[in-house]
Formats: C-alpha cells, sequence, structure tokens
C-alpha cells in the first residue's frame, strides 16, 4: 500500500486541493491485521472489500494492482485470484449436495 501512496503522490495529485496526507489519512489496510486481505476464508476476504469501501485511495489502490497484475489479495475492493479479478471466492471442497440441486 505504501507503493499507492507513493504513486499517489508522484502522479501529481499530492498538489491538487485533493490531496492525502498519508500521516493523518487512516486507511483500512494500515489499520487491520494484513492477513485479513490474503485470506483463504472467503468471509474474511467479503470483510476485508467491505473495508475498502470508504477508502479515499481505492481507485488508485485497485489502478496499481491492475497494472502489477497482483495475483491474489484483495486491492481497491476487488478480490484478485490467480490474477483476475473475481466477484466472490468460492469456499474449498466440494459443494454441498443441497445448495448443488438449487
Amino acid at each position: 500500500m505504501t507503493d499507492v501512496l507513493e504513486s499517489y503522490r508522484d502522479n501529481g495529485f499530492g498538489d491538487s486541493a485533493l490531496a492525502l496526507d498519508a500521516s493523518n489519512t487512516e486507511l483500512p489496510c494500515q489499520l487491520v491485521d494484513a492477513d485479513l486481505w490474503f485470506s483463504e476464508n472467503p468471509g474474511q476476504l467479503e470483510q476485508a472489500k467491505a473495508l475498502c469501501g470508504d477508502c479515499p485511495l481505492k481507485r488508485e489502490c485497485l489502478a496499481e494492482a491492475l497494472d502489477r497484475a497482483e495475483p491474489w489479495g484483495v486491492w481497491g475492493g476487488e478480490i484478485f485470484d490467480q490474477g483476475v479479478v473475481i466477484a466472490r471466492k468460492r469456499p474449498r471442497g466440494r459443494p454441498r449436495k443441497d445448495q448443488a440441486a438449487a
């Protein structure tokens, strides 16, 4: 995330009226345990996505992750799996029989 902050400043955004002062801005990814953003648990990934909702760097974070071809994790409010943005991560194992019939 530090790369995103530096990129945000280096791309000329730092001089605008909307510039962020990183020392005074509390970003969710810096306040919560980093393992949440890279969890295998679908529920925890959804929690990480929700935390990104109000982040002022959400758009820039997603753009940087796409540029870097991030292989996995939550970036800019989206889940990356094998370098592809996915809507939801399925839990491990086979689906339950009652869910498969629906």
